[in-house]
């Protein structure tokens, strides 16, 4: 059994401790996961070491539950497009993995310090030394992670951290109905009793945009259907996190088992991925389809990847289209022929 003396937390803060300032550094577009996690990380390194931590994303949050998470919770994240590290700190990636591509030191100038992620590493990588490493695949949620160290640390979250926890583990196990562990579970309990449901429903229940209607309506047009898969490429979308949530509508249809989304974003195609079968990996799937042209990883049933800078924008160029199908459904084991749209053309047209 782990003790206190050497917790997972307490090695961190140890090594941390050797540093003027703290970045800790969520992926692009950061999700509540990443957010909440990297808030919980954020204030616990203030509130042992008394120093001063920056919590840091790349690119934009668009998803209008995130926003709305944001405007509610306030948690103290910072978007920008480029960082300088200051000399003399240290960088923690929080929820992304040190050989990803999808946060602001990807380019390995400034090597991490510390990773605390729970998607699985890819393989075909050499990971760099690091100080810390605590990489759960096994867990839901880098939530879940970050809210263990405060356990063990004996700090109580604020309301607004423990709402933004909760919030954070249920989207990554959908209101537990995917795959969680007893980990998860404990966590979830300890934060329940100091998280705001108004809050957490308020959140749940955000307002939508035109663009979101918008988004919604032309990639349900251009979702194409072969036998159990579903292959849907948006011609524009408002941003990265549009992708997924198509994604997770178009897995509920009851005869799709598979799903690959995709999008041109800021000049790359982002793509998410997921599998109902149980004994399917969406994480092999995203990056069997994207091998040597992208990178991509996450879950067993979700998982991301993004093929950096394509000529399209916001238009797919037709052979980059036409390969990315052949791959996905070479991946699915599924033929090429025989694919139909999820809503035929004609009634499209014969409502307008």
């Amino acid at each position: 059994m782990t003790t206190a003396r050497t917790s997972r937390s307490n090695r961190l803060l140890q090594i941390l401790d050797g540093y003027r300032q703290i970045l800790v550094v969520t992926h692009d577009n950061p999700d509540p996961d990443a957010i909440a996690s990297g808030w919980a990380v954020t204030w616990m390194v203030e509130q042992k070491l008394r120093k001063p931590a920056r919590l840091i994303g790349g690119g934009d949050i668009v998803r209008a539950e995130n926003k709305h998470m944001l405007h509610l919770l306030r948690p103290p994240i910072e978007l920008v497009r480029s960082i300088t590290c200051p000399p003399a700190a240290a960088v923690v990636l929080v929820d992304c993995g040190p050989g990803s591509q999808n946060h602001l030191f990807a380019s390995d100038c400034v090597p991490p310090v510390a990773v605390i992620d729970h998607h699985s590493l890819n393989a075909s990588r050499h990971a760099p030394r690091l100080a810390f490493r605590d990489i759960r695949p096994r867990i839901a949620a880098s939530a879940t992670i970050a809210a263990c160290y405060l356990r063990e640390q004996k700090l109580n979250p604020s309301t607004q951290l423990a709402t933004a926890l909760v919030y954070a583990i249920r989207t990554e196990t959908r209101g537990c109905q995917t795959y969680h562990s007893r980990t998860d579970r404990s966590a979830l309990l300890w934060l329940t009793e100091r998280a705001d449901f108004t809050r957490l429903a308020d959140i749940e229940n955000a307002p939508l945009s035109i663009d979101y209607f918008s988004d919604m309506a032309l990639a349900l047009q251009n979702t194409t259907l072969y036998d159990d898969a579903a292959f849907c490429l948006l011609p524009r979308a408002s941003g990265a996190e549009i992708v997924g949530e198509v994604a997770d509508l178009l897995i509920r249809c009851n005869t799709v088992r598979r799903v690959l989304c995709g999008a041109v974003v800021e000049g790359h195609l982002v793509i998410s991925v997921r599998t109902d079968y149980e004994a399917e990996n969406a994480t092999d799937l995203v990056r069997s389809t994207l091998l040597g042209i992208g990178e991509g990883g996450g879950h067993s049933h979700r998982a991301g990847g993004k093929i950096p800078s394509i000529a399209g924008n916001p238009a797919i160029p037709a052979d980059i289209e036409g390969e990315l199908r052949r791959r996905w459904l070479a991946a699915c084991r599924l033929p090429l022929e025989g694919g139909r749209f999820l809503i035929a053309r004609q009634e499209i047209v014969r409502n307008l």
